[in-house]
């Protein structure tokens, strides 16, 4: 593993862990690129949360695409380019959404398909994970006021984020850099935010963890 600074960081976690926020502060920090996924471009996401088991396979395709077409457009850029790029979601992620709500036969049609559309995209050389227990990810989904989101119950919430723990503890595509985020608030006390960055800097390889102590928060 080199020892730069990585070039393509991504942040990843639940909904509602605030990924997009951070990714937003890593940028402006870094003088970086910023891409970020939309989920209101996704025609089919607010019929899912209000029937998850008739749009489950169009709302996964649909968000697929989207990234792809994010990774795709990285990739046609310039072999030179040399900026730094953040982006809030890691393109396998997307199969841990699949599996939580398609059924069996739908998931095995979601493999084929990215299996398909999956090649020769780039990858990130550091992930950055969020983590929170669910009832914080309830209330910060309650304080950003999306009415489709509130649909979803503490049930799926939960095992959203157990896959996405199970993921992670067997990742090992890139430095990981595992940050308990239910006490922390990179959007409201830049200290938290300086603290993180600062600790970022220092991962190269391997997996590590933030978990700020009660006193620093």
């Amino acid at each position: 593993m080199t020892e730069a600074e990585p070039t393509y960081i991504a942040v990843e976690g639940p909904i509602g862990v605030g990924k997009t926020s951070l990714a937003q502060r890593l940028a402006e920090a870094l003088n970086a690129e910023l891409l970020l996924e939309s989920s209101e471009d996704n025609p089919f996401l607010e019929r899912f949360y209000q029937d998850p088991r008739s749009t489950a396979l169009p709302t996964q395709l649909s968000f697929l695409m989207q990234r792809l077409q994010l990774l795709r457009g990285m990739a046609r850029q310039d072999a030179g380019h040399s900026s730094i790029r953040v982006v809030d979601f890691v393109l396998a992620k997307d199969e841990l959404f699949a599996q939580v709500a398609l059924d069996a036969d739908e998931y095995r049609l979601y493999q084929q398909i990215r299996n398909e559309l999956d090649r020769n995209v780039p990858r990130p050389d550091l992930v950055i994970y969020l983590q929170a227990p669910v009832e914080v990810l309830r209330e910060r989904i309650a304080q950003r006021g999306r009415a489709f989101e509130r649909m979803m119950d503490s049930v799926y919430l939960q095992r959203l984020s157990d896959t996405y723990a199970s993921f992670f503890y067997h990742y090992a595509e890139a430095p990981l850099l595992i940050v308990n985020a239910g006490e922390i608030d990179w959007v409201k006390r830049d200290e938290d935010f300086q603290q993180l960055l600062t600790f970022m800097r220092t991962v190269r390889a391997g997996r590590h963890y933030f978990n700020p102590l009660p006193s620093a928060v």
